[in-house]
């Protein structure tokens, strides 16, 4: 008889151990519909598309800046950078995305990836009692508090918009 992860990508695994570490619950939802957007997961899900933490790696300095960002919100690089200190915020490439994370555009969660990543939170994600993220690929996303999201990841909470 087949284990019941047999059938679960590694990315999805890797989450699900992560927030184990954490002593986070697991609560990894496995959706038979892709929800690599924001509205996408918020409609399956059925809550405000601002309750989505999208999970986006831009480069900064040549190496990997985690931003856990709304998904009712569009990032204003040229803030972070300001508020970071930082010349210029760039958005990752596929390939670099996958290289930092292990997982891929569309599937990239908070936690779970190879090395810790340098971390901002978008202070607006608490303004809701339960948060969703991805959880390693397409089909996957996992809840979450805001206040636990931020120490699982460690994340500087900062103004993204």
């Amino acid at each position: 008889m087949p284990k019941a992860t047999e059938n679960i990508p590694a990315p999805v695994l890797n989450v699900k151990s992560a927030l184990t570490t954490a002593g986070v619950e697991d609560t990894v939802r496995i959706f038979e519909t892709h929800v690599p957007t924001a509205a996408a997961a918020a409609t399956v899900l059925g809550c405000d598309v601002a309750a989505i933490t999208n999970s986006l790696i831009f480069e900064v300095d040549g190496g990997p800046l985690l931003i856990l960002a709304s998904g009712a919100a569009k990032v204003d690089t040229a803030l972070v950078a300001t508020q970071l200190g930082t010349a210029k915020i760039r958005r990752a490439t596929p390939d670099f995305v996958l290289q930092h994370t292990g997982q891929e555009v569309g599937g990239v969660a908070p936690v779970g990836h190879p090395r810790p990543l340098r971390t901002i939170l978008d202070d607006s994600l608490q303004e809701h009692p339960l948060l969703w993220a991805g959880a390693g690929d397409h089909h996957s996303m996992f809840s979450i508090t805001y206040r636990e999201l931020a120490r699982i990841t460690g994340a500087e909470e900062l103004r993204v918009r």
